[in-house]
């Protein structure tokens, strides 16, 4: 029943927030100036949420595991799972890209609007290219100088560091005191599970809101030279979010319709927030609906939403192939694959900034020919084909989550020792 009526929100907000947009009437602009703060209110407690969570669970997660072989196990699969994924991903957009890019065709009325569009915006996107941490500048940043002011920050790759090395630490203490702390950090998810709880349960209204507002200023402005683009790139992350699906179903062991049901909830928050931090505490709901081992998603989970973007390849890909076509680059094939393996690469070092992984892409682009400068194209088009990226990527979080929960208990299962008494029958 919650699920069905955060969907009645999520509609009812794109129906009534494009109505709006196409209507451009003051008075009920006005009116979305109202709802609109109530959607960042909803949107904020979500979000407050997020650190205590990833960091209490994260916590846990390490210094309840049972052995260091079990821990490590639990790392390597979860590694294994990222990579497998996104793989999966560069795959899908090597098949698709180029022929949806092919198939494009722009008026030269349109391509000057667009290059014109691009080189305005070139500066600010310059700047902001230049703003990017080189890899000795990301590398020294894991490491952080004050634990508390990444918190503050919410630079989360630093802390979840500082919390891995912390519960690393904890783990080799004498064992009350590790009990202690599992305890205290234990009871910090406890509660703020139930904050959660609260939170979640005024979703369809927060939800409502926030989509009222984003439609209300998209309205009918996607009618142009870029829709071609924006439909391609958000049907390719839809494709992505649901060949995630089977993959769960063989990989991780679950039913299909068990883990459709399961990840509705998160891919609306996500779609509604255009965030993945923010759609964790669902998909710690839809972990627990799918019976997977606390242990595992404590550790899955809060990594996956902080560093883990699946969809990076796609995005990558249709972007560079839009730009390279509008520009008039000749991308061979090896180039092509070149780009796809770089995503694949690079995936888990973008900056957690907005837009960090077009900014990313303008840095590359450029050693292939490609107008760093078009960047900024991509950005200003992002909006719809966010939302469905970061459905698809919470998606494929949880997908990790039960592939590695399941690699992890096979395992466990071959190496437990044969005791004949099972065997018996009671």
């Amino acid at each position: 029943m919650r699920v069905r009526r955060v969907v009645i929100g999520l509609i009812a907000g794109l129906i009534v927030g494009s109505a709006i947009g196409s209507w451009g009437s003051p008075v009920a602009l006005r009116v979305v100036g109202f709802v609109e703060p109530i959607g960042q209110l909803w949107l904020n407690a979500v979000r407050m949420t997020v650190l205590p969570l990833v960091v209490s669970l994260l916590f846990v997660g390490v210094a309840g595991a049972s052995g260091d072989d079990a821990m490590g196990r639990v790392g390597v699969a979860t590694l294994a799972s990222y990579f497998g994924l996104l793989l999966f991903a560069a795959a899908i957009a090597l098949l698709i890209g180029p022929p949806l890019i092919a198939d494009m065709r722009l008026s030269a009325d349109a391509v000057e609007s667009l290059r014109t569009s691009a080189a305005t915006t070139a500066s600010q996107t310059a700047t902001q290219v230049g703003q990017l941490p080189g890899f000795g500048a990301w590398l020294t940043s894991l490491v952080p100088a004050n634990a508390m002011k990444s918190a503050a920050d919410g630079a989360m790759l630093p802390l979840i560091v500082f919390t891995l090395l912390f519960a690393l630490a904890a783990r080799r203490i004498d064992a009350p005191l590790r009990r202690s702390l599992i305890d205290v950090f234990g009871a910090i998810a406890g509660a703020t599970r139930t904050i959660v709880d609260w939170v979640i349960a005024a979703a369809p209204i927060g939800v409502f809101a926030l989509v009222l507002a984003t439609a209300s200023r998209v309205g009918t402005s996607l009618i142009g030279a870029m829709l071609y683009y924006v439909l391609a790139y958000s049907a390719a992350m839809a494709l992505f979010a649901l060949l995630v699906y089977p993959v769960a179903a063989v990989v991780g062991r679950i039913p299909l319709a068990r883990f459709s049901r399961a990840v509705l909830p998160a891919q609306t928050v996500a779609v509604s927030s255009s965030s993945s931090l923010a759609s964790l505490p669902a998909l710690i709901e839809a972990a627990q609906s799918l019976e997977l081992p606390p242990a595992i998603t404590g550790f899955v989970l809060p990594l996956s939403v902080s560093v883990f973007k699946a969809t990076t390849p796609i995005a990558w890909l249709i972007g560079t192939l839009f730009l390279a076509k509008l520009y008039g680059v000749a991308l061979g094939t090896t180039a092509i694959v070149t780009i796809a393996l770089t995503s694949v690469a690079l995936s888990l070092t973008i900056p957690g900034i907005p837009q960090g992984a077009m900014l990313m892409l303008a840095t590359v682009i450029s050693s292939f020919g490609v107008p760093a400068a078009g960047a900024a194209l991509l950005i200003g088009a992002d909006t719809i084909p966010d939302l469905f990226a970061t459905a698809a990527n919470v998606t494929s979080d949880l997908a990790a989550a039960a592939i590695v929960g399941r690699r992890v208990a096979e395992r466990d299962v071959a190496n437990a020792p044969f005791d004949g008494a099972s065997s018996d029958h009671a």
